[in-house]
């Protein structure tokens, strides 16, 4: 969503907006594959993987694009924890052969709030002002949405 984000450790603000990002063209730019792209991201760490120290993305684009995949790269690394084929493999099914399915239901409830202030503010450190504050206009919103008779 556009909006603005405040700059770090400053008393400004920049307007942001969204970008999409095209997989082919971005591959094409990079000169990689899509698999290529796995490597390069198991190499610098996903949400499933912590990476190798020291590679981040110049560095893995660099060693993906010269030895074409990751395992011809493990082999010229001297770091002590690097990622076992296995691994690999793993996490490769989950970006390239994700699990997904046809089958479910989208059911609309009323919100939680309890719920979400818990979530946001004693989890995630979020304003409890700012979040109670958005709930109210989503409580108006889904009066709003009611369906009303045709008279």
């Amino acid at each position: 969503s556009a909006g603005k984000r405040k700059l770090p450790g400053k008393h400004a603000y920049v307007s942001i907006s969204p970008e999409q990002i095209r997989l082919e063209e971005n591959l094409k730019t990079l000169g990689i594959t899509q698999e290529q792209l796995v490597d390069m991201a198991i190499l610098i760490g996903t949400d499933f993987n912590e990476g190798v120290k020291g590679i981040g993305p110049k560095k893995g684009l660099e060693l993906i694009r010269k030895n074409g995949s990751i395992e011809n790269v493990i082999p010229k690394l001297k770091e002590e924890k690097l990622p076992t084929l296995d691994e690999i493999q793993e996490i490769r099914k989950i970006f390239l052969n994700p699990d997904v399915t046809d089958e479910y239901t989208l059911k609309w409830h009323k919100v939680d709030e309890e719920k979400v202030i818990e979530i946001l503010c004693e989890e995630h450190q979020f304003s409890r002002d700012r979040v109670e504050s958005t709930l109210k206009k989503f409580s108006k919103l889904n009066d709003m949405m009611k369906q009303r008779t045709l008279f």
